[in-house]
């Protein structure tokens, strides 16, 4: 199956540190269709053969195991074309029109990895030079819109030249092995599905922690903030992934209606709810891996007076059948004490204790996504003999880890991403009714903020957030994968 892949924004951050090495590496794994050209789009006057140039640096800068080596990319470089085009100027995209009209390829990937401002202007002008053809995909990276209603006027003007079916919106955590083995766990085996309910689990925690700060984004994420960035998207998709009704196949719309209703059931915001289970955070100057780090408000490109928050906790609920009065817990947040990523599942208590134990519930499932990427069963087992008591319970816990039983070479998201693209696959792609779901949960969040004078609370850098929000979630037992 012969492809153009088509990269806006062909020299911007995304296409150099993300989109390259992936489809390098789908290249190096053979799963690249042959017969395909990848075109790297940009205002630079760049030939071909600087753009290869360019691309190849770049990769200096990848893990050493993703690297190529330069017979590997010399041959991977004649996959590399370059088009010059400044994405205002319609007279621009005949060029890119010639370009692709050197031949018919099966498929032409329009992938916008550009400012969300450019996306409703590049869809009105691929229309207006005939380049929405029926062979043609549009990915759409994040965020889409900063709010429902500009969410709304992005996706109204994809869809005004493009089918539903043409349009991948992406959201990378969906492509992460660790997420795949989420579904897996739960659609693929008998073992959880009797006890994934009220009845059985107390609550649910997920947990996105970040050891880095804003970088080189300032100006960017001064704009959008920790629960646009994370919570909106990725935690809000974990969570649908971690409470959907089995779907009746695999088919994408199968998947995607029943996390739609799973963001459809979630408890509406009240002023009262929103003061008592919603903190947010913003990091201070404080140490992170031993250094000195300066605080949000002194990174560059960010106002000094700044109210955007870097770290979100909330307690969510779900009104259903299966999950009435579980609570989930989602937390994410900057600068934190480390880069991680779980899932936590606490099981309740026997319902009568036969055995000396240990206060608080150790039955709980422990899915790692990063760095890990594994399950931890954790369970009571009898560790020694009290004379006067008898049998004294120990946890003990089973720990699967992916990468060791499955090997390093894994599939990452991107890769894994881009191939269902050009495949056609919609299964990992949000559909645009889950996106204005989300938005519409998570809008009163940002009302009430914007009308709350007292700002987010200061939290250390290199620390685990506000220590509000350990007494928000401290009657279910929160708590950090290293506390657990």
């Amino acid at each position: 199956m012969s492809f153009d892949l088509v990269l806006f924004g062909g020299t911007g951050d995304l296409a150099w540190r993300k989109l390259m090495p992936a489809l390098f590496q789908a290249f190096r794994h053979g799963t690249l269709p042959e017969g395909g050209r990848i075109i790297g789009v940009g205002r630079d006057d760049l030939s071909d053969a600087q753009y290869r140039e360019l691309i190849r640096s770049r990769f200096d800068n990848v893990d050493l195991a993703k690297r190529p080596s330069p017979e590997e990319f010399d041959r991977f470089a004649g996959l590399l074309h370059f088009v010059r085009m400044d994405l205002t100027q319609p007279q621009d995209y005949a060029r890119l029109g010639a370009t692709l009209g050197e031949r018919h390829a099966d498929t032409v990937v329009m992938y916008l990895a550009t400012a969300p401002d450019l996306f409703t202007r590049v869809c009105e002008q691929l229309a207006a030079s005939g380049l929405n053809r029926p062979n043609t995909r549009l990915v759409l990276e994040k965020p889409l819109g900063h709010d429902l209603a500009s969410n709304r006027e992005i996706n109204d003007a994809v869809r005004r030249v493009l089918d539903e079916r043409q349009i991948f919106r992406i959201d990378h955590y969906l492509g992460k092995p660790a997420v795949q083995n989420l579904f897996a766990m739960r659609f693929g085996n008998a073992l959880f599905e009797p006890v994934w309910r009220r009845e059985h689990i107390s609550n649910i925690q997920i947990t996105i922690a970040e050891d880095m700060g804003v970088e080189k984004r300032g100006a960017f994420y001064d704009k959008t903030g920790a629960l646009r960035d994370m919570v909106q998207n990725h935690a809000l998709q974990l969570l649908c992934a971690l409470a959907m009704e089995p779907p009746v196949n695999s088919h994408a719309d199968a998947v995607r209606d029943e996390k739609l209703k799973v963001l459809r059931s979630l408890v509406r915001w009240t002023p009262e709810r929103l003061d008592q289970h919603v903190v947010r955070g913003q990091y201070a100057a404080g140490n992170a891996g031993g250094q000195q780090v300066p605080g949000y408000r002194e990174e560059p490109g960010v106002d000094p007076d700044s109210q955007t928050e870097t770290f979100v906790a909330l307690r969510a609920e779900i009104a259903s059948w299966r999950w009435a009065g579980v609570p989930f817990y989602i937390r994410t947040g900057k600068r934190l004490a480390a880069r991680e990523a779980h899932i936590l599942v606490n099981f309740r208590e026997a319902p009568h204790a036969i055995y000396q134990a240990p206060s608080g519930s150790w039955n709980r499932l422990v899915i790692n996504l990063q760095p890990r990427d594994g399950l931890q069963l954790h369970l009571l087992a009898q560790g020694q003999e009290n004379r006067r008591n008898g049998a004294v319970l120990a946890p003990v816990q089973l720990d699967l880890d992916f990468d060791k039983r499955f090997g390093s070479e894994r599939v990452g998201a991107y890769e894994r991403l881009l191939l269902d693209v050009i495949a056609g696959r919609l299964n990992l792609f949000v559909r645009s009714d889950e996106q204005e779901a989300a938005w519409r949960w998570v809008e009163p969040i940002m009302e009430y903020w914007a009308a709350d004078s007292r700002g987010p609370r200061p939290y250390a850098a290199g620390s685990w957030g506000p220590s509000a929000s350990s007494a928000m979630i401290a009657r279910d037992g929160f708590c950090w994968a290293e506390e657990c």
